[in-house]
């Protein structure tokens, strides 16, 4: 069954999970040709290892605290923070709590989304 995605109009809540954090699964909010907007909820402790997207990114945390490497350098984001990664930066991602996190990505039209098998294998495991 195929999971629904928000159509244009409609409005998500994208507030804090708080308890209902433990609970929660990531989740695809928006996918279309040139947009795909992902919550991903982070378990203190979980690693995505190094990838690269292939569309600029944007990564807000909206709740908890995540650390990302970027080239040899160590970003901390907590909530309320928004990073910006250019088409193709490499990066790896590690909840140093129990986190969420709103991954946008604005795809180019003339490539299809090919999510690194790798990243493809952690985030089914975080659905």
């Amino acid at each position: 069954m195929a999971v629904p995605h928000a159509q244009s109009g409609e409005v998500i809540d994208v507030r804090p999970l708080g308890a209902n954090l433990a609970h929660a699964k990531t989740t695809t909010l928006i996918k279309t040709k040139s947009l795909e907007v992902i919550r991903l909820v982070l378990p203190r402790g979980k690693r995505l290892p190094r990838h690269e997207a292939p569309a600029e990114v944007t990564i807000q945390c909206l709740e908890g605290r995540i650390r990302m490497e970027l080239d040899g350098r160590v970003v901390e984001l907590s909530a309320g923070d928004l990073l910006y990664l250019g088409e193709r930066a490499p990066h790896d991602v590690q909840a140093l709590v129990d986190s969420t996190v709103l991954a946008t990505l604005r795809l180019p039209q003339d490539h299809p989304l090919a999510w690194p098998s790798v990243l493809a294998e952690e985030l089914s495991e975080l659905s």
